[in-house]
């Protein structure tokens, strides 16, 4: 294992595609939900809890070596949102093409395989762990800090928000983060037993509805 690697996957500037989305800030933004660090701190602790224990969960799932097309499966029943779910596959997309030529293997291939138009992003992110050498925790680490750094840097550029607060954000949020990772790594050794259904399926309906909201924008920033 070569936790170096961790750092090469979750470096924003790594391909995958993220700096295109803000996890849902945009919407809250524009519906004055998110008007300072306070409101985004608020909004990163919610996205954690729900759609991040579900990434982190399948992501940490996939590094352990679970059928990925259970796991896609599985991802689509837990994101009601179309929109939602489109994003997650174009990500999982661009983030497997990234994958593959940075750490080329045969799983990967397979997946390309599989899902042409790609599969769920924590899915991918998960093989993609697994094949630069990375456990089931660092999978989840990945996916969760994503769920909340995404929008974090979204709502920099959304409200000029001081990069400083919204760096602090971040830091606060470090504590309940492991908390969340270890949960999520717990459900996915659970669903190595039991089958996907052992996963996750917290929600945050709102995120859901402020999703397809924002797809019908005549123009946006973000693409989700």
């Amino acid at each position: 294992m070569t936790h170096a690697a961790l750092l090469v996957l979750a470096d924003g500037r790594f391909p995958a595609g993220g700096h295109a989305h803000s996890g849902g800030a945009e919407a809250a933004v524009k519906a004055g939900r998110i008007t300072c660090a306070a409101d985004l701190e608020d909004f990163c602790r919610g996205r954690l809890h729900t759609a991040g224990l579900v990434a982190g969960a399948l992501a940490a799932a996939a590094a352990l070596g679970l059928d990925p097309r259970e796991l896609d499966a599985a991802a689509d029943a837990r994101t009601p949102s179309p929109a939602l779910r489109l994003a997650a596959r174009r990500l999982g997309r661009q983030l497997l093409r990234a994958a593959r030529a940075s750490w080329p293997c045969a799983e990967l291939d397979e997946l390309a395989r599989w899902f042409p138009k790609g599969a769920h992003q924590p899915v991918v992110l998960g093989l993609t762990a697994r094949a630069a050498g990375l456990g089931a925790p660092d999978a989840a680490y990945c996916a969760l800090y994503e769920s909340v750094s995404g929008p974090a840097t979204a709502t920099v550029r959304l409200l000029s928000l001081d990069p400083f607060d919204a760096t602090g954000v971040l830091a606060r949020l470090a504590p309940e983060l492991d908390e969340v990772a270890r949960a999520a790594v717990e459900a996915a050794g659970a669903a190595a037993g039991e089958g996907p259904q052992a996963l996750p399926a917290a929600s945050g309906p709102l995120l859901e509805i402020m999703a397809e909201a924002h797809a019908a924008w005549p123009a946006r920033l973000f693409a989700s």
